[in-house]
């Protein structure tokens, strides 16, 4: 039998779904089988509605080497797993001749713990363990979470805790669940032959396709040890998210609640020398963190070394006593030990990190109202991390919506360590970047609007003229807003202002959960939804509940920011424009996300309204709009007031 062709594979897969081939997922899915066949790295910017998914799946299980899928959400990784592997598989079973087994894989603390659920957890403040169960009141929210959570265990068969429908607080979570530094082993613990998480790296082992997260990809490139099964292919989903996710996992952190209560952990299981000196060193950082002023620390002051030294020195001698003393009187000393362990290690590494001192790290006090004083740590750039770490002996396919700024790849290329496209080299990662458009027509669809005649926005105060614009916006477009705010403050003022002006429900991140809002918020078309950051990026309500974007200002990172000022400042002693390298590219992205949420489906119309001039009065305007879709451009307040109130009319007239 001759080989199926790609063309005929994704038909049949298209076709399972009750779809057609789009131009720009067949160009997608050729391109992605060229790179895996000649084992090159692809950027590919796919638009919303290109049918990404199977634009990267069908290759790469006609390839029939094993792939790793990484995606940023939850949402996408139920949507590959649920919906489009099993259709997809489906599909191609009849053409392929086999059956790609497919699998998920987290990191550990996203699985039920069955010793933690049923042994019980080390209390920090007495010996040995204590029942979680009888310690919360069973009236209590934790009580009953914990409950619900032991009747699911007899029940799931993956012990995943997405798969815990109502989902329970991090709190309650974290009484059922280990890090993979205080986990026992399977080989020591009891209940090791049915541990879930176990369970799941078996299953990824057998698997031809592995789905995971950013954060479990990052934690394998740095740790060293692997925690994903060998692969010959690599494709990043939600690829724009990619830098942050990994920045996040490689930064660290020391706070005085953390070293107290790696004091308390190993306290009763070392000798009293050693658990003196972690309790002095722990008591001096506590006393500079009360003093600490929230900022970069581009020289380590003497006394926080000092401080720092000492932690450091410390945590070293308990991790050496730890592993030779023994006390009869602790309960179930191994999982109390493992315990103290991962929390005197975690205070070592982090302090001896930032007592080193490295040219390739920010340090900086962070200020928190509710947790107090943390110190942090994260890398200057994890550019030559990605570099060196991602694109080796493998292909690797990058896709998002956003992967082009300003009208090329080379920015995002660059942030991942990638030489500027058509460099030649021995030692430099080939590559290409491929733009498969979107099957909607964006200036048909969408009117980008820049509200040129307003104030310059400042760093901080009231903009009574932006005010005032987005009153006349909303009120024109008959509610149906979402409005994408720099930061909470501003969304907080402008809900209170409009709520007050207009008789059109506002409702507001943070008083009810981003589900339920989503939910009211699509349900309604005359409502508006007021929000931040994980607005620009969450969303998808295509129809008439979402026929007004409006962005209050450009969100460039703050001045204050001590990693995005940091990275700046290193790209400019280079040589390079800091500003264009970081700040606006950090927009670009995040504007790019932002003005995606408005065309969602092919009979979706409306405008993305930016109120502030910058965009079409600044130098940098022009890269930042040619990283939008290719909206039709406006500064003219009338026409889009008119616009508005036209496609307000049509949905009305259509009973929406």
């Amino acid at each position: 039998m001759t080989k199926p062709s790609l063309p005929e594979l994704l038909h049949a897969a298209v076709s399972s779904v009750g779809g057609v081939e789009r131009p720009g997922q067949v160009t997608m899915a050729e391109a992605v089988a060229e790179a895996i066949d000649t084992t090159s790295h692809l950027l590919v910017q796919a638009g919303t509605g290109t049918g990404k998914s199977l634009g990267y799946l069908v290759p790469a299980l006609a390839h029939g080497e094993r792939v790793v899928v990484a995606t940023a959400t939850l949402a996408l990784q139920r949507q590959l797993v649920e919906r489009d592997l099993p259709r997809t598989v489906d599909a191609l079973h009849p053409l392929l001749r086999r059956r790609p087994e497919f699998a998920m894989l987290k990191g550990r603390s996203n699985y039920l713990c069955l010793h933690r659920l049923h042994e019980g957890m080390p209390q920090d403040e007495e010996d040995g363990l204590f029942d979680q169960f009888e310690a919360a009141a069973p009236t209590s929210k934790l009580g009953q979470d914990l409950l619900r959570m032991r009747d699911w265990a007899d029940d799931t068969e993956t012990g995943d805790r997405d798969d815990l429908t109502p989902g329970v607080s991090d709190r309650a979570w974290s009484q059922v669940s280990v890090s993979s530094r205080e986990c026992l082993g399977a080989t020591k613990c009891a209940y090791g032959a049915e541990c879930f998480a176990e369970m799941a790296r078996e299953r990824a082992k057998l698997a031809e396709v592995v789905v995971t997260n950013h954060a479990l990809l990052a934690i394998d490139a740095i740790e060293g040890a692997p925690v994903l099964p060998q692969h010959e292919v690599l494709i990043v989903d939600e690829a724009h998210e990619l830098v942050s996710r990994v920045t996040g996992v490689a930064t660290g952190e020391l706070t005085p609640g953390q070293v107290h209560r790696a004091v308390r952990r190993s306290a009763k299981l070392v000798n009293e020398k050693a658990a003196d000196a972690l309790q002095t060193a722990a008591e001096t950082f506590e006393r500079l963190m009360e003093l600490a002023l929230p900022g970069r620390l581009e020289e380590i002051p003497e006394d926080l070394g000092y401080a720092l030294m000492s932690l450091r020195d410390a945590a070293r001698t308990v991790i050496s006593a730890l592993g030779s003393t023994r006390d009869k009187s602790v309960q179930d000393e191994d999982v109390v030990r493992k315990q103290a362990l991962a929390s005197v290690e975690s205070v070592h590494s982090v302090a001896e990190r930032i007592a080193n001192g490295s040219e390739w790290d920010v340090v900086w006090y962070e200020r928190h109202d509710r947790f107090g004083a943390s110190l942090r740590v994260a890398p200057l750039s994890v550019s030559g991390l990605l570099r060196e770490k991602l694109f080796t002996d493998r292909s690797v396919v990058l896709t998002s919506a956003t992967l082009k700024l300003g009208g090329d790849f080379n920015g995002v290329g660059a942030s991942l360590g990638l030489a500027p496209e058509g460099t030649e080299g021995d030692e430099v990662a080939r590559w290409k970047g491929i733009d498969v458009g979107s099957p909607f027509d964006y200036r048909k669809q969408g009117i980008l609007y820049v509200a040129r005649h307003l104030a310059t926005p400042g760093r901080e105060g009231s903009r009574g003229d932006m005010m005032d614009e987005l009153a006349e916006l909303v009120e024109a477009a008959g509610g149906r807003t979402l409005g994408l705010f720099s930061s909470m403050r501003a969304a907080q003022a402008a809900a209170e202002e409009l709520r007050g002006r207009l008789d059109t429900p506002i409702l507001l991140q943070g008083e009810e959960t981003l589900g339920e809002l989503i939910k009211a918020f699509a349900a309604d078309p005359k409502t508006c939804l007021f929000g931040t950051l994980s607005l620009w990026q969450g969303v998808d309500v295509p129809g008439p509940s979402s026929q007004l974007v409006v962005m209050d200002r450009i969100p460039f990172p703050r001045p204050d920011d001590p990693l995005m000022s940091a990275r700046q400042k290193a790209v400019e002693e280079a040589g390079g424009n800091g500003f264009m390298a970081v700040a606006a590219t950090h927009a670009a992205l995040l504007m790019a996300q932002g003005a995606g949420r408005l065309v969602r489906a092919s009979g979706d119309r409306g405008v993305v309204a930016v109120l502030d001039p910058r965009l079409a009065n600044a130098r940098y305007g022009g890269f930042l709009r040619a990283s939008l879709p290719d909206f039709w451009y406006t500064t003219d307040r009338n026409q889009v007031r008119r616009s508005l109130a036209s496609i307000d009319a049509v949905a009305r007239a259509d009973g929406r």
